[in-house]
């Protein structure tokens, strides 16, 4: 079973969050990387958002700590003993609803502090928000707020966090849009909750929403059959399972989003069983001290203690504004560029800034990272200044434009020229990338000293325009898991397929990596492509084809060389078309000779 947890990797150090994968003996937790970039991940909001490309990764880790064929997404391991545990999601609002328990229903009406209505049952969800601020983590003490309220209570609850976003979710398709749960403790104040008339004042105060310890993908747990407990100093005081509920998560779903947008990441807590302090023979409000403990059936046990009276004020951390995954990665990029358009594009420079420069442009589903072995292989970066682009709607680069296309993808290159001083460069492409090279090239010859093109395609027929439509409409209903394996299958040679393992997982973590919207763009980008006008390309052209490349086969190597004057053609045996990753050292040595003269 797959548990992600956030925590701080030195417990008592630094407040570097990370995100992780809790082991099956739950002894150790082993840090989540990037799948693509191998850096660490940071963010569940991205790991929620991002759930393709990350859960064949995360199902791996938690057996072993690590990953079969993509070690690269398997960062430190570490004992559950040396970390603290962190906030997770704790960047929006909590949705929460109220009795949603029968016999809980029953008590708060029979209590006097419910205030909102005089009927046992409601008729409708009771809907309400606890603040961002107020989420803590696991075993973080809880503030009593003494001078606030004299009645702190307690409420075990279930979390629902959303996967899929999206508005008018119909109770037949709103488990499609469940991403998974986690465990909530909606602390509350009664008297404030009764004397405001209305639930957020008493149950958002600070440190009021502990949530976690872990949070678990929906397809390990039935829902409808969870037990849910809250102990107090080991007493047992709340004991129910979710088959209880009166609205179920369907219904919950359909009711909040009828005219409200949910977004990944988004929780909801479910509601509380009977059982509360309020509801007890001889009522019995939270002290400091008190030790708390909510567990839930397949997740977990959240514990926290109640702080001394005369403890400090908890130190709130700000909230931070939630924005999409590729988003929220670029702007925090010292790699960005903002160009004159608006647009921001994540660029790597590195090598020697006298030398001459050498661009390299990524093809569909990829990203910069495609080129990193070669570059490595070959030691250009010691003779020449290094470029690495992700373009529009790939790797780091988030999309931009409501659509996309060839040329406004040469375009935003040129600018990276004119904002890097870049007087002139050899491009280095591949696949898509080389179609985007050869009209930057037909475009701007002065700009442009060579060409290394793996792979490049060339204006599709009709079948293909019509295939990439097929494409892209698959990758946005269903996300890049829809097509990554297909691509993979057919777009690799058997031998790496079958002898080069990590080639297979890279390239398949590059595509699940890569935001569904920006590869439907670029697919509907190259569809509705043209040729550019190749005899105004001057320069020296190499085209390096694979002899398994269904994409870009000999055929299509054949007629470009024929329309670009003097280039030179190099086929590479039992390569597919991911020629730099299926056969490095061979890339390597062409890029190099080609780069230097040899």
């Amino acid at each position: 079973m797959t548990k992600l947890v956030s925590f701080n990797p030195a417990a008592g150090g630094d407040d570097k969050v990370l995100i992780g994968v809790l082991s099956r003996d739950e002894a150790s937790i082993t840090e989540l990387l990037h799948p693509a970039s191998g850096e660490p991940v940071t963010d569940l909001f991205d790991v929620i958002e991002q759930w393709d490309a990350f859960e064949h990764v995360t199902s791996s880790l938690c057996v072993s700590g690590k990953q079969n064929g993509a070690a690269a997404a398997a960062g430190k391991v570490h004992s559950l003993d040396s970390i603290k545990f962190a906030a997770p999601l704790r960047g929006r609002d909590v949705l929460a609803v109220g009795k949603n328990y029968v016999d809980h229903a029953k008590e708060f009406n029979k209590s006097g502090y419910d205030s909102s209505d005089k009927n046992d049952i409601p008729d409708f969800p009771v809907i309400f928000s606890k603040r961002a601020s107020s989420i803590v983590a696991h075993e973080t003490e809880v503030y009593p707020h003494p001078a606030f309220t004299k009645t702190l209570d307690y409420e075990g609850e279930l979390g629902v966090i959303i996967g899929k976003g999206g508005a008018r979710i119909t109770k037949e398709n709103a488990m499609d849009h469940v991403w998974g749960y986690t465990i909530i403790n909606d602390v509350t104040a009664r008297e404030r909750q009764r004397d405001h008339k209305q639930f957020l004042i008493g149950k958002s105060l600070d440190t009021f929403c502990p949530v976690g310890p872990y949070l678990v993908p929906k397809r390990h747990l039935d829902v409808n059959d969870m037990e849910v407990e809250t102990k107090v100093n080991g007493e047992t005081r709340q004991k129910a399972n979710t088959s209880q509920l009166i609205f179920d998560i369907p219904t919950l779903l359909e009711t909040i989003s009828a005219g409200i947008t949910l977004q990944p990441g988004d929780m909801i807590a479910t509601g509380t069983p009977a059982g509360v302090g309020f509801g007890l023979p001889t009522p019995t409000f939270l002290k400091g001290g008190d030790v708390v403990e909510v567990s839930i059936s397949g997740i977990g046990t959240l514990r926290n203690r109640i702080a001394d009276p005369a403890a400090s004020y908890p130190s709130v951390a700000p909230v931070r504004v939630t924005r999409s995954a590729s988003a929220k990665a670029s702007s925090a990029d010292s790699a960005l560029l903002s160009l004159p358009s608006g647009k921001q594009y994540h660029v790597e420079e590195s090598g020697t800034s006298s030398g001459p420069a050498l661009v390299f442009i990524h093809g569909l589903g990829g990203n910069l990272g495609f080129f990193h072995a070669i570059l490595q292989e070959s030691g250009v970066a010691q003779s020449h200044r290094i470029i690495l682009i992700d373009w529009e709607g790939h790797g780091r680069t988030p999309s931009q434009s409501a659509s996309l296309s060839v040329a406004s993808i040469a375009s935003d290159i040129l600018a990276v020229f004119d904002h890097l001083s870049i007087p002139e460069a050899t491009l280095v492409a591949h696949s898509m990338g080389g179609l985007i090279a050869t009209h930057f090239a037909s475009a701007h010859p002065t700009r442009v000293s060579g060409a290394v093109l793996l792979g490049p395609v060339k204006a599709l027929g009709a079948p293909g325009k019509d295939a990439m439509k097929s494409r892209a409409a698959s990758v946005r209903a269903q996300g890049m898991l829809a097509v990554a394996d297909t691509i993979c299958n057919v777009g690799l040679s058997e031998r790496t397929k079958s002898q080069r393992s990590l080639s297979v997982a890279f390239t398949r973590a590059s595509l699940l990596s890569t935001p569904a919207e920006g590869y439907a763009q670029a697919c509907l980008a190259l569809g509705r492509a043209e040729d550019p006008d190749y005899s105004k390309i001057a320069c020296p052209v190499l085209f390096v084809g694979g002899s398994e490349d269904k994409t870009s086969p000999a055929a299509t190597i054949q007629s470009l060389g024929k329309l670009i004057k003097g280039a030179k053609a190099v086929t590479l045996q039992d390569v597919g078309h991911w020629h730099a990753i299926e056969d490095v050292k061979a890339v390597a040595e062409l890029l190099n000779g080609f780069a230097t003269g040899q």
